[in-house]
């Protein structure tokens, strides 16, 4: 079984910004964080033609690293509804063994290959990238990142230290990103199963629009 492609979700500034001294630079985004639980736990629809041992995945993974684990709050660890996947170095073969066996997780491992090879084995319907900078990065450097659904932030001018490792400019959607292309709205729908909200929508003072960019190379 080959592993699922991998999708990176993440809420960004026109410079790409996603974080300040381990935070995110704006808050109160009520919205826009429903907007990802719905899109992160809904299960695709099945192939049109499935084969005869094909059975219906019965969640979705995020993966993330174990700074992005430590900064959701206990109460919502892991995240409900789908297959918690943390990376650290840190992690020792022991511990993976000993993971929490619950269908949500966490799943420790200590590489994105690990996580992969993981999500090889299981029943999983979409595979999320949810953060920080360094997993990002490792992951847009492997084939199967075809998608990221970003949430680009209009207004106000956030100072961030941290940033999301490839720029997707506004500004060069004609003549192509480093081979990414931004779909339009509709294709947007259709990938989320939802009709997501057209234009910049604005919560506490925070204007951000929802976008979806594709790989071609």
């Amino acid at each position: 079984m080959l592993p699922p492609e991998l999708t990176l979700i993440v809420a960004a500034t026109r410079t790409m910004g996603i974080g300040r001294s381990g935070t995110l630079p704006w808050t109160g985004l009520k919205k826009e964080m429903a907007y990802f639980a719905r899109v992160t736990k809904r299960i695709p629809p099945p192939p049109s033609s499935p084969s005869p041992s094909s059975g219906s995945p019965a969640l979705n993974a995020v993966i993330m690293g174990r700074k992005t684990w430590d900064s959701i709050p206990p109460k919502f660890q892991p995240l409900k509804g789908r297959l918690n996947i943390v990376i650290s170095r840190s992690h020792t073969s022991s511990e993976q063994e000993t993971a929490v066996a619950a269908d949500e997780g966490p799943i420790r491992v200590n590489s994105l290959e690990q996580a992969l090879a993981h999500l090889k084995a299981a029943s999983i319907g979409r595979a999320f990238v949810i953060g920080g900078a360094q997993i990002y990065g490792a992951a847009l450097g492997l084939k199967e990142t075809r998608r990221v659904l970003l949430t680009r932030v209009l207004s106000p001018d956030f100072e961030c230290d941290t940033f999301f490792p490839l720029g997707l400019r506004e500004d060069r959607v004609d003549r192509g990103n480093n081979g990414w292309v931004k779909r339009s709205k509709e294709e947007l729908d259709a990938w989320t199963g939802e009709t997501v909200p057209e234009g910049a929508q604005e919560e506490n003072g925070t204007q951000y629009e929802f976008e979806m960019w594709e790989r071609v190379d």
